[in-house]
């Protein structure tokens, strides 16, 4: 890498971070990567990513470990043609690892099976800074980029490392679906790396990768959300009832909050014992991540950004769901300062 004046802040700054990090790595023993839990593309190209960093500037080859499952479509294809190899947590002994890391997510949020007296060495992450990851010893949080996959792009540009074509399709996918095609949440490193990954891309793998085979539990979870969706003006609340892996939460946000006249969208599912939450706008003026930790403040963990986030509500039985469904309704209401308002149907029940 270059020291001209034409190199960007965002590299020097993840040379410096790199630099350090890789420093620090050169004594240690064995390094395990941890990812949210039903991990997404961004998490899964991150982590392939750092994993990259370590076996070529350290010969060092990391564990990849995450919980849950992965049960979208375009997610299992990901995994499956780009070859990303991982191991449930559950599997492995943490006292082994002299180094974790954690990518796209941090401790304290409640999206990861790490257990609360776990060490965590290294935090990667483009969510905003949590109390609990002040401690940890390196730390590079950018809460303004739109994917985590960028900021690790960025490392691998900064050390000068051959990005394949395997992992260039991984982290440009990882762009493209987190930022719906640079269209939400992006900055200008998000874009840079968009661009720079498109030509390396393999367009086969992509096209295998966004163009799956879907279950018939996709078609019945899409039903079931138009069937049972509420709209209060410009709010859209969805009851997806019991879902059958917790992805399709979100998924059904991102496709609902399309509608015309809606500016923010609250889905929700039950999936073994918890309420799975999403929360989805178009309107930069909410705060999507700051709206849903309010929400379940006290009897939940979430979080998120300005135009996305998630949260999960434990214990709770599923003849509880439609009692959860008129509290988080109202809370969300007068969130949003929606007054009087007579509610609406999606569709009309037969």
């Amino acid at each position: 890498m270059t020291t001209d004046s034409c190199v960007p802040e965002s590299l020097r700054l993840s040379k410096e971070h790199s630099d350090g990090m890789l420093e620090w790595l050169c004594g240690k023993g064995k390094t395990i990567i941890i990812i949210h839990d039903n991990p997404d593309p961004d998490c899964l190209a991150s982590a392939m990513a750092l994993r990259h960093l370590f076996a070529m500037k350290l010969s060092r080859n990391a564990v990849i470990a995450f919980s849950g499952m992965i049960g979208r479509s375009e997610n299992i294809a990901m995994a499956k043609e780009l070859e990303i190899t991982l191991i449930p947590l559950d599997m492995v002994d943490l006292d082994e690892f002299s180094a974790v890391c954690m990518l796209d997510t941090q401790p304290g949020t409640g999206n990861n099976s790490l257990p609360p007296d776990c060490r965590v060495d290294i935090i990667i992450d483009h969510h905003p800074l949590r109390e609990e990851s002040k401690t940890c010893r390196w730390v590079d949080i950018r809460d303004d980029y739109g994917v985590t996959a960028t900021i690790l792009y960025e490392y691998l540009v900064a050390q000068n490392i051959t990005i394949g074509t395997k992992l260039a399709t991984a982290l440009y996918y990882a762009i493209k679906s987190e930022t719906q095609d640079l269209g939400r949440e992006a900055n200008r490193p998000d874009r840079d790396a968009y661009l720079r990954l498109f030509p390396v891309a393999n367009k086969r793998l992509l096209y295998e990768i966004t163009h799956p085979k879907l279950p018939v539990e996709h078609f019945r979870t899409i039903h079931s959300g138009v069937e049972n969706a509420t709209i209060y003006g410009k709010l859209m609340v969805v009851n997806l009832q019991a879902i059958y892996f917790p992805e399709v939460v979100s998924e059904i946000a991102d496709y609902l909050v399309r509608l015309e006249g809606i500016e923010i969208v609250l889905s929700m599912g039950h999936y073994n014992d918890e309420v799975i939450l999403s929360l989805r706008t178009i309107n930069t003026l909410h705060n999507a991540g700051e709206i849903i930790k309010r929400l379940v403040a006290g009897k939940g963990t979430g979080g998120g950004h300005g135009m996305m986030a998630g949260a999960k509500l434990d214990n709770v039985p599923f003849n509880t769901l439609k009692a959860v469904e008129a509290f988080l309704t109202r809370e969300l209401l007068a969130e949003l300062s929606i007054g009087d308002v007579i509610p609406g149907r999606l569709v009309e029940p037969r």
